[in-house]
């Protein structure tokens, strides 16, 4: 397997633990995570300082799979359809889990879960018709985009907190509409290139 393809398969399996780590019933289990007191209202569980470490780790994994792939010329479809997936896993599976623990709206992992099944679906007819679609531009910026909002999430949005800005959420607003945009984009792009009325 070639260094960009193990590099993707690595940024799935950091989100394969970083899963375990937020599913992980550490009270059930009596262990307790060690939790630091930044002021009155903000309390930092050390678990979510980990999982934000992780996810940065597998964030910076998207980037060196293509700069290897682009490096070596070594692109494939494979790699670029392992790629998707590996970035799916990874901020998908992370969005549920804050959703469900309450960090972030609900609305916010169903829209982007919609809209991925949707450019999964539209990009699999495409491929029926010998039509091979990359990822555009839009969607590789909103992909960044939830990269670093999640992040900062699971770093507790500081320091803006301290200050009440919560830019980490306005940042998923923002990506979670460009996720949208983009998933309008990949439609409008193979209905003119396979002229569907």
């Amino acid at each position: 397997m070639k260094l960009p393809n193990r590099i993707s398969f690595s940024r799935i399996v950091i989100a394969l633990l970083i899963v375990v780590i937020l599913l992980f019933p550490f009270d059930s289990a009596g262990i307790d995570t060690l939790k630091i007191f930044v002021n009155e209202s903000i309390v930092v569980d050390i678990k979510y300082i980990i999982v934000g470490i992780l996810f940065v780790v597998a964030s910076l994994t998207d980037f060196f799979d293509g700069y290897f792939a682009r490096k070596n010329n070594c692109c494939t479809d494979f790699g670029k359809m392992i790629d998707a997936i590996a970035d799916k896993i990874l901020i998908d599976s992370v969005l549920v889990l804050l959703a469900t623990i309450g960090f972030i709206h609900p609305v916010i992992a169903v829209v982007v879960m919609i809209r991925d099944v949707a450019v999964d679906s539209i990009k699999r007819y495409a491929a029926s018709r010998g039509l091979v679609i990359g990822s555009i531009k839009l969607a590789r910026v909103k992909t960044i985009l939830f990269m670093v909002s999640i992040s900062m999430t699971l770093f507790y949005n500081l320091p803006f907190e301290l200050f009440n800005l919560k830019i980490a959420d306005i940042l998923l607003v923002v990506a979670t509409i460009m996720s949208v945009v983009s998933g309008f984009e990949y439609y409008g792009y193979i209905k003119k290139k396979l002229k569907i009325d």
